[in-house]
């Protein structure tokens, strides 16, 4: 009993370690995005000029943009911290394999972000200014401005891991190809739901947003397939080494 509550102080002592280094890796990208927030604002919106209604509206933005550095830069530092921690329960072959995921993570975070602010962000930008050209002045505020950006973009970095996050799940045995395929169905609902939430009220909007996401659950699928073979067959090497170590002792 007392090894195991010795044993549970240290997984705890563990996580909070984990924990404690992803908190200051974010504080240290949110001051670093904070210093640069100039370059990043111009970078979005060039010589133009936003409205601001009141000084807390510059602070939000200084705030807004220094936290979405930070959070783009904790993601493979929070992947690391996660992969660290369950290390001690994966095989040495795992633990391998399951590193590659970290700074994939970070790319496919990137390629999420990108797809939002290139594809998803002018799309929609354009429609609804069009929409009401003839009858309203338009003038954006930063707040408004950089909300709208946010809301674009971020679904959309997040929902790019799934590939990724799909095959960790499926290395560490909590998920399999069968149950995803099993609520494919389901999991297709949500996702349209999501593209038809976030985009302008046309079928052509939403069919752009809804195919790249089911197609993300379906490579999905097919990773975790790779994924779960693999760990199946190595799993039968690993007992036929076991079954030819008993003969020989024997």
């Amino acid at each position: 009993m007392e090894d195991k509550e010795l044993n549970l102080v240290d997984h705890l002592e563990e996580l909070r370690k984990r924990i404690i280094i992803s908190a200051l890796a974010f504080i240290v990208f949110f001051i670093v995005g904070f210093i640069y927030v100039d370059d990043i604002y111009k970078w979005f919106v060039g010589s133009t000029k936003l409205l601001v209604l009141g000084p807390s509206d510059i602070m939000w933005i200084y705030f807004m943009l220094a936290g979405v550095v930070a959070v783009a830069g904790t993601i493979p530092v929070l992947a690391l911290q996660i992969w660290l921690f369950v290390r001690p329960a994966l095989r040495p072959n795992e633990r391998k394999i399951t590193v590659t995921y970290v700074p994939a993570l970070f790319i496919l975070f990137v390629l999420g972000l990108s797809f939002g602010y290139f594809v998803i962000f002018p799309m929609v930008l354009n429609f609804l200014v069009n929409i009401g050209q003839d009858m309203f002045v338009t003038n954006f505020t930063a707040e408004r401005y950089f909300s709208f950006i946010l809301n674009m973009t971020l679904p959309f970095g997040v929902l790019f891991e799934l590939p990724v996050v799909v095959m960790f799940l499926t290395s560490l045995g909590i998920i399999n190809p069968f149950v995803l395929a099993k609520i494919r169905k389901y999991a297709y609902f949500v996702l349209i739901i999501i593209a038809v939430v976030i985009t302008p009220p046309d079928f052509m909007s939403d069919f752009v947003v809804t195919i790249p996401l089911l197609l993300l659950y379906e490579v999905s699928i097919n990773l975790s397939k790779f994924v779960y073979r693999k760990k199946l067959k190595q799993q039968q090497n690993e007992e036929r080494e076991e079954e030819k170590e008993e003969v020989i002792e024997a």
